[in-house]
Order: C-alpha cells, then structure tokens, then sequence
C-alpha cells in the first residue's frame, strides 16, 4: 500500500486545516539524537516519489527531501540529544521531539497526524495517531523522510567528531563493527548511556 491523502482530505471536509504530518528517526539506535518532523503539505502540490522512509533507498530519500522542501506550505524539525535522552528516557524523548517539530512550524496546524500509536501531550493541536502511519498518509511519509535525511545527516557530522565509531555507516546503531568499536573505546559524547547494551558494559564515559 502507498501512502494517500485521505486521512487529510477528511480531515479538511471537517473543517481542520491545516493538518501536519509527524514522525520521527533515530528512537532505537545506540548514539545521536532522537529527531522529529512535522510536515504541513500543500494539497494543491503534493510532492513526488513519497513513501515510507525505510522503503527507500538514501537516494531516493534526498530527491524526496527536496521535492517536500520545494513544495511543502511549512516544516518543522525537532530534535533531542543523547543527554537528554539519559535524562528523560526514550519514550518522552520522542515525545519533546514531536511537539518541538510541530511547534516549530511556521503556521499553527489545525491537527496533527502522528505515526504510531502513542499520542504526546500538550501538543498545538488535537492530535491522532497512525499505525504504521507513514505507509497510509502521504503527510507522515514525507515527515518521516524530513526526519531520517535530517538524522542521517546529522550523524555524518558526529562521525566527523568521533570517526573511531563510525557513525556513517550504521547512524549510531547497534552493529556488529558500533559495538566492538564500544569495547575498544568505550562510550563517546554521543551516546546513549542509559541504554542496555552501553550500560551493562560499565565503560566511563
């Protein structure tokens, strides 16, 4: 199934406009930070060659990323780091992302379609959320592409920081080459030290 834009056609017959798509990239991995976009799309000009981020190849993500950049009536990008996710945990991590990614917006969004099934507090707008939702709305897939291109890009700089990670090749996750680079190294500035793998190997950072 493509992603379509029903959920947002209703949605606006309702009378809610403008609707934001949300989704965020980097929830699992083992370094970097958890980031979130929201993505107001102009139905009149609706971008080319979206789907879910994973189904796509990173080039076909950065033609999307600039087709949605092009034609998009508002983005919105919100990120938390490492740090923060020690602090906070994972879950509520996503959460501040969300709402930072939609309060981020140039326009205020008369709803917000979210991917999954866990619906942040204290958003802008009302809110519902989609399973799977980036492979039925074509907001949340453009949102989810903003997200991992942002993402990715950003651990392209941290690799530069920390090149004895790797963290362009695997975006922080947890890989086989991440984890012994983790043995020899111990932890960097860039990683998530509350989660288990890094944890149990009781490394200083």
């Amino acid at each position: 199934m493509a992603p379509h834009f029903k959920h947002e056609h209703k949605l606006r017959k309702q009378g809610a406009w403008p609707v934001a798509g949300v989704d965020e990239a980097g929830r699992g991995p083992l370094a970097g930070p958890v980031v979130a976009s929201a993505v107001i799309l102009d139905p009149d000009n609706l971008p080319d060659g979206l789907d879910d981020s994973k189904k796509l190849t990173a080039r076909a993500r950065e033609f999307a990323y600039k087709q949605i950049f092009s034609k998009a009536l508002s983005i919105g990008i919100g990120l938390s780091p490492a740090h923060e996710i020690d602090r906070v945990n994972i879950r509520q991590a996503t959460h501040l992302v969300m709402r930072r990614a939609l309060f981020g917006l140039a326009m205020i969004p008369a709803h917000a379609l979210i991917d999954g099934n866990d619906l942040p507090k204290n958003l802008p707008c009302p809110g519902t959320t989609l399973v799977k939702g980036d492979a039925h709305s074509l907001s949340i897939a453009a949102a989810s592409i903003i997200a991992k291109v942002t993402r990715d890009r950003l651990m392209q700089r941290l690799s530069e920081a920390e090149p004895q990670y790797g963290f362009a090749q695997h975006a922080g996750y947890g890989t086989l080459a991440h984890r012994q680079a983790l043995i020899l190294h111990g932890p960097g500035a860039f990683h998530r030290l509350t989660f288990a793998p890094i944890k149990n190997l009781a490394l200083p950072r």
